[in-house]
């Protein structure tokens, strides 16, 4: 008889066991719970939203207007709006210009201070002191070495190379490069720091065993070296190219999207049409597909380049 209860209890035993078993399991969820809906909230709202008005005529100028728009809003931008073709263009050369001129000269840097010699840290130091720059005051220093009466231009000048008076920030033709070296000076360092960080974690012991086996320093590179700088070169580059397509604070400061709009980007357009305009609706359906299409192409990019898949 005492055997038989002893059997019995035990299945009561075990169902006791998973019970207090599981509240440990939930314990980690509820206590992130807080912040995950702090997080969902700063993240949703925004762009619901935006979304909601950008089915809407919304112009704080003209508030008799303001209404219910439909998709006429993505209408206009599509077929009426030749200023959002022209900066979604320009858009996309400014950031493939940008990320592959920054992924060349950070992963030079990155290779440069990687290696040992004396005054290391001044250089690294050096090198990486642009990125905690801002943008506005980036955009300052720059102003002020292409000021055509006290900056760079008018050194050039004094020894035969262009004209007094020069502003290459007016000029159609110089004003694209003039702002993709401000930029470069800023955004290179962070390419710098991400794969000189990633550089340090690969064994020596894999370029000792190369040199062994006849290896010169290019195959080295080629089979040791970007195998294991992958990952952090498609990352690297996709929060670049998403940041740059974002870029808003060093062309309005620098360029105001000017000389005749050339280098006027799609969020420059949305920040004028929202700000400037007071035409919120619009601003907000330009926000809405330049949302969808850093979506689709992040995820593209992802998927062709296999983000964290096997380096051999």
């Amino acid at each position: 008889m005492a055997h038989a209860a002893a059997v019995a209890q035990q299945p009561r035993a075990g169902r006791r066991r998973t019970g207090t078993g599981a509240a440990p399991r939930r314990l980690p969820y509820l206590l992130i719970a807080p912040a995950g809906l702090l997080m969902l909230g700063f993240i949703a709202y925004p762009v619901l939203s935006v979304f909601y008005y950008s089915l809407r005529h919304y112009n704080v100028t003209k508030p008799w207007k303001n209404g219910y728009a439909g998709l006429e809003n993505y209408t206009r931008a599509f077929t009426e709006d030749p200023l959002f073709w022209s900066t979604l263009a320009f858009s996309a050369k400014w950031v493939v210009v940008q990320v592959g001129l920054q992924l060349a000269l950070g992963l030079v840097l990155a290779l440069l201070v990687n290696q040992t010699f004396v005054g290391r840290a001044v250089a690294r130091s050096l090198v990486f002191s642009p990125w905690a720059v801002s943008g506005v005051l980036t955009t300052t220093i720059w102003m002020l070495l292409y000021n055509p009466s006290t900056g760079m231009s008018r050194y050039l000048a004094d020894v035969g190379i262009g004209t007094y008076g020069t502003s290459v920030l007016s000029d159609t033709g110089t004003v694209f490069w003039a702002a993709v070296v401000a930029e470069l000076w800023r955004g290179v360092p962070f390419f710098a720091i991400l794969i000189l960080a990633d550089l340090q974690s690969i064994p020596k012991d894999l370029y000792e065993a190369a040199s062994v086996d006849g290896a010169n320093r290019m195959r080295q590179f080629l089979h040791i070296t970007l195998p294991h700088l992958k990952d952090a070169i498609i990352l690297s580059t996709l929060l670049r190219a998403v940041w740059e397509f974002n870029n808003v604070d060093l062309l309005y400061t620098l360029t105001g999207g000017g000389p005749a709009g050339v280098t006027t980007t799609l969020p420059l357009m949305i920040a004028n049409t929202g700000i400037e305009g007071h035409d919120f609706g619009y601003a907000s359906a330009l926000t809405t597909v330049a949302f969808v299409i850093l979506l689709f192409c992040s995820i593209l990019y992802l998927r062709l380049s296999k983000f964290g898949g096997d380096r051999s």
